[in-house]
């Protein structure tokens, strides 16, 4: 904005500029000016954080500057963005964040890295994702992402827990564990709780099931991802880790090899939903044994270099995230 002591038609070196400007400017009024970047950056983290405060934390301003940058956005463009206090976006909004968006993609291009999109104004991320995980969480809502995020080209990768197999060149890394993670900078997305699961099948034949005590004989299909120590403690057996039975590095091959008649496994409830859903596996028994709450040791996380969150596709990606699983 130009200082009022600027605008006063005494000052005569303004006359001037003006005079000049009025000489060679384009006739038509209805110019629109180009809006400044700060409030083009504004409106993009406001529109994907929702919040003043994180908006303002992110961008190193105060949350008052991010309101007057925003306003100062509407007032040049001439139409309202946000509708309303949860800063959910007008029609006009979402139109135009994609715009910014994709501009903003094309002005962090350097020469000689244009190659590195295969769509013009499209941003790569890749995930790298463990298997069961991504089936069961991931792509359930992926659509979502796609939808709110159609600049973004994702790339989903598998990785395996607890045996460090990584995908190479990953933007984002999910991985499960006790988040123990002093090379990367991380956050928890997911807790669970465990709990033993059978086949209808496996239980008719080997049932009735009413006490912790009756899995005693029983094969215990096992995985180092989740021991059955834990729920062995949980419900006062004094019981050593199985030694023997069928073992598994994935989560949902165990779920398929139980679903599958093989034995029982200890499975965790959010990343077994489908199974549940579907009818393959079923809790042994409805009394308490069987339905008590048992928080699993481990939980995943998603991890990222540091500097990664730079980059506006990889922050939205882990915001989406994040709130998609709560």
């Amino acid at each position: 904005m130009i200082p009022a002591e600027l605008s006063s038609g005494a000052n005569p070196a303004l006359r001037t500029m003006r005079s000049h400007a009025e000489t060679y400017a384009a006739p038509s009024a209805a110019a629109k000016r180009i809006p400044p970047i700060q409030c083009l950056l504004t409106f993009e983290a406001l529109a994907r954080l929702r919040s003043v405060t994180q908006s303002a934390e992110e961008l190193c301003v105060t949350p008052s500057a991010v309101s007057h940058r925003v306003k100062q956005l509407e007032q040049i463009i001439g139409t309202k963005l946000f509708g309303r206090a949860d800063f959910s976006l007008t029609t006009e909004g979402s139109e135009y964040l994609a715009h910014v968006r994709e501009g903003l993609a094309t002005l962090q291009k350097f020469p000689g890295t244009a190659g590195q999109s295969a769509t013009p104004g499209k941003r790569k991320l890749r995930l790298a994702v463990t298997p069961t995980f991504a089936r069961s969480m991931v792509i359930p809502r992926l659509r979502q992402f796609t939808e709110a995020y159609p600049e973004i080209d994702l790339t989903l990768q598998v990785s395996i827990p607890l045996l460090d197999v990584v995908a190479e060149d990953s933007d984002l890394v999910v991985r499960f564990g006790t988040g123990r993670y002093a090379d990367l900078e991380h956050v928890c997305i997911l807790n669970d709780e465990v709990t033993p699961l059978a086949s209808p099948t496996f239980i008719r034949e080997h049932g009735p099931f009413e006490a912790a005590e009756d899995l005693l004989g029983e094969n215990l299909l096992r995985s180092p991802l989740e021991p059955w120590r834990i729920w062995f403690a949980a419900n006062q057996l004094d019981w050593p880790e199985p030694l023997e039975g069928s073992q598994f590095n994935d989560v949902g091959l165990m779920c398929d090899a139980a679903a599958a008649g093989m034995g029982i496994a200890l499975v965790r409830l959010k990343l077994g939903a489908p199974w549940l859903e579907n009818g393959s596996l079923v809790r042994l028994d409805t009394n308490e044994v069987f339905t008590r709450k048992v928080p699993s040791p481990h939980a995943h996380y998603l991890c990222w270099r540091t500097g990664t969150m730079d980059r506006w596709e990889c922050a939205a990606f882990a915001d989406w995230l994040r709130k998609s699983l709560m």
